[in-house]
């Protein structure tokens, strides 16, 4: 990460680097989320009283099952999986390793797929920053757009690659991005 800023002299660009990087590689993924969540019960309790039973409505990766508008369907799960979240967020050591089981997801692909991406890209276009500079800050803040997970998060890189198509073209002419309509 630091490698990355590192020789960029641009200020704004070298804070669109860091908050665009960072987006991408801090991706919120399964081992993320149960760490989260291990606390849960201890704040609903402290927030809601002892008798204050948290129910979880997931919708786990390897066992969600589509529901009727294409998305994965939430199921509820009881005190029971929190025993699980612990062992759960112990394994992001698997993160990154062909044994981690979520890496096979089209989620973690995609996700790695934009970290290569945006280095690649980067790579193109900073020597660039003096003929198109608003442009190159525009693509550093890209990654910016692709919130959400799932579907969402699919949608949102979907708009996001029209828009990065758009301003390696402007890059590439050395100009400034057309401006489009909000979608």
């Amino acid at each position: 990460y630091l490698k990355r800023l590192e020789g960029i002299t641009d200020r704004d660009l070298k804070e669109a680097v860091a908050e665009g990087y960072h987006k991408l590689l801090a991706y919120k993924d399964e081992y993320e989320v149960a760490r989260l969540l291990s606390g849960t019960r201890a704040k609903v309790r402290a927030q809601f009283g002892d008798k204050a039973q948290p129910t979880y409505h997931l919708a786990a990766p390897l066992v969600a099952k589509q529901g009727h508008d294409g998305r994965p369907g939430k199921r509820a799960f009881g005190d029971w999986i929190e025993r699980v979240y612990p062992m759960l967020a112990r394994g992001k050591v698997l993160r990154g390793t062909p044994l981690d089981p979520f890496g096979y997801t089209a989620e973690r692909r995609m996700e790695r797929r934009l970290i290569k991406q945006y280095e690649a890209d980067l790579d193109r276009v900073l020597p660039k920053i003096d003929t198109a500079r608003d442009a190159v800050i525009a693509l550093a803040r890209l990654p910016l757009e692709i919130r959400g997970f799932g579907p969402v998060k699919e949608a949102n890189a979907t708009c996001a690659e029209a828009t990065r198509e758009t301003l390696l073209e402007a890059i590439a002419k050395g100009a400034a991005p057309v401006q489009h309509a909000a979608q």
